[in-house]
């Protein structure tokens, strides 16, 4: 019996979220609005000082430790940078952040409330949006369709609701799409958005992923290496879309990056991990001029010069560290 409901459930969810991946590809585009952005739908309440704060977080892989008691805090309102060389545990980080791993010790606090008994699929509903290093975008769908489907997260319509097509999925889908389009024009890919994913260059499908993200309404906006793959002028762009995406959403960032430049000019705080530990935490100006810092990208004979934000960090590995 117990079986048997689990597997009709399953099925259930299957078919909502079919359906619904269905109707969002037969509905015609309609042309994105030149208009000025409005501010999204749902307004957020007012925020801690402290949206997010990681207390002594400890993740181990068999006898790897690959975050060792890890303790920051990311203002609401700021853009946070956390570097370090590979292997130093930033994705690491990010996976405990997003629950798809459990930490070992330590307590992770999300305005306030402990993350703990979050599942992953309730960290979009609770908030908190991420891109990933790898493209993970429909890439038969359209860019709008892709923007769209990031919102999921906020419909409330069920499997009864959708399998009759009762007026508030439609509703719901509607609002979806004016969001999705106010989204297209912040970022720019108004031209493209009927266009496949797959026919598009990598840098304006990063873009799409960006949007995707957003299209979740989150307070906070994990972005994993954002810059990966994206040439100088790229960068540049990216560099000025995300300080208008925070101005314009109201939003906090918790970025990983290796491109240094990136990072110092558009982070309000860096903190810097080495072999799973914190060795610092503080304004760009400080963290660049960290001896730590320095040691962990340039090597201890390097201690003493400068560390230059330049195009990118050299990319050094620690063997059998987790990223």
């Amino acid at each position: 019996m117990g079986n048997h409901v689990t597997k009709s459930k399953g099925k259930a969810c299957s078919a909502i979220v079919g359906g619904w991946v269905s109707s969002v590809r037969k509905r015609p585009g309609r042309p994105s609005e030149k208009k000025e952005f409005n501010i999204v739908s749902i307004v957020h309440q007012a925020q801690p000082v402290d949206l997010l704060r990681v207390d002594g977080v400890t993740v181990r892989f068999g006898g790897i430790t690959a975050l060792d008691k890890v303790s920051f805090v990311v203002p609401a309102g700021n853009i946070v940078g956390l570097i370090g060389p590979n292997g130093a545990g930033k994705t690491t980080l990010f996976n405990c952040l997003s629950r798809l791993y459990t930490f070992d010790e330590g307590r992770i606090f999300f305005e306030g409330r402990p993350l703990v008994n979050t599942p992953a699929h309730g960290i979009a509903s609770l908030g908190i949006g991420r891109t990933f290093q790898n493209l993970a975008l429909f890439r038969t769908m359209t860019v709008r369709q892709n923007i769209m489907l990031g919102g999921h997260c906020r419909t409330r319509s069920g499997f009864f609701a959708n399998a009759l097509r009762l007026p508030g999925v439609r509703r719901e889908e509607d609002e979806l799409e004016a969001h999705a389009d106010r989204l297209v024009t912040l970022l720019d890919l108004s031209s493209v958005a009927d266009t496949r994913v797959m026919d598009l260059p990598f840098g304006t499908q990063k873009r799409v992923e960006l949007g995707r993200a957003l299209a979740s309404q989150p307070k906070l906006l994990l972005l994993d290496e954002p810059a990966g793959g994206l040439n100088h002028e790229e960068v540049g762009v990216l560099m000025a879309l995300l300080r208008e995406v925070r101005e314009r959403l109201k939003l906090t960032m918790l970025l990983v990056e290796h491109h240094m430049n990136l990072v110092m000019r558009v982070s309000d705080k860096v903190v810097a991990l080495d072999f799973g530990r914190i060795i610092a935490d503080g304004t760009p100006a400080e963290v660049q001029g960290n001896a730590e810092v320095i040691r962990a990208y340039l090597g201890a004979e390097s201690v003493g010069s400068e560390f230059s934000a330049g195009t990118a960090a050299p990319v050094t590995h620690h063997a059998g560290a987790a990223h």
